[in-house]
């Protein structure tokens, strides 16, 4: 028998995001991207901040998103004090895009449809307040846009239960270690990437009907 919880508790680990990146000790924090003109940013979390980060980078009119942390009140955040559930922040990114090419509105609509929005302080297994949805807001617009998109939802019954995702307003973003941006691309035969990320980001391209990068 623990052998058996052994390799279940093994197998729950490679499938979750919460995994010790191998060359953590030897790369430097990331720096902060900033707009460029005729730019915008937005800001989500939506669970694993790997998955986030690709499925927003794979829209036109999308040039970057960055993992990193939000929603908390630390202001020294890292991984692994996020993933401890103490800091507030949850695994964030944050999207800069040309308004001209896509709309907030169409990136709150991936955002939605990249997720389930209605299992509180989770995401498949990655469960903890780190992981949990928040759609930050920059102005009344957009939380207008949000709130919009959240009715839209409810009232087409898209979802048996309840979104409970968070809509308030942006305060600060923290950009993650270095080790976490283009995490996929760089780390293509980790266990979580092949069996959660890549066919979490396939369903989305089934659900979401905007415009994808060639």
């Amino acid at each position: 028998m623990k052998l058996v919880l052994l390799s279940f508790a093994t197998l729950f680990f490679l499938a979750s995001c919460a995994q010790k990146p191998q060359r953590a000790g030897i790369v430097k924090v990331a720096t902060s991207s900033k707009p460029v003109a005729n730019e915008a940013v937005a800001t989500f979390a939506e669970g694993c901040f790997w998955h986030a980060e690709i499925v927003f980078q794979s829209l036109v009119g999308v040039r970057d998103a960055v993992s990193g942390y939000a929603g908390g009140s630390t202001t020294d955040p890292t991984y692994e004090k996020v993933a401890s559930g103490n800091t507030g922040h949850a695994e964030t990114v944050q999207v800069f895009y040309d308004p001209a090419k896509i709309t907030y509105q169409e990136l709150v609509a991936a955002f939605f449809a990249s997720q389930d929005p209605t299992t509180l302080n989770r995401q498949g297994n990655d469960q903890g307040t780190e992981y949990r949805s928040i759609a930050f807001y920059r102005n009344n617009e957009e939380m207008g846009i949000i709130n919009a998109e959240i009715k839209k939802l409810t009232d087409s019954k898209k979802f048996r239960n309840k979104i409970v995702t968070e809509v308030v307003p942006f305060t600060k973003f923290f950009p993650a270690e270095s080790y976490h941006q283009e995490y996929i691309s760089r780390n293509p035969g980790n266990p979580y990437v092949q069996n959660v990320s890549i066919p979490d980001f396939e369903e989305f391209k089934k659900e979401y009907k905007g415009h994808f990068k060639p």
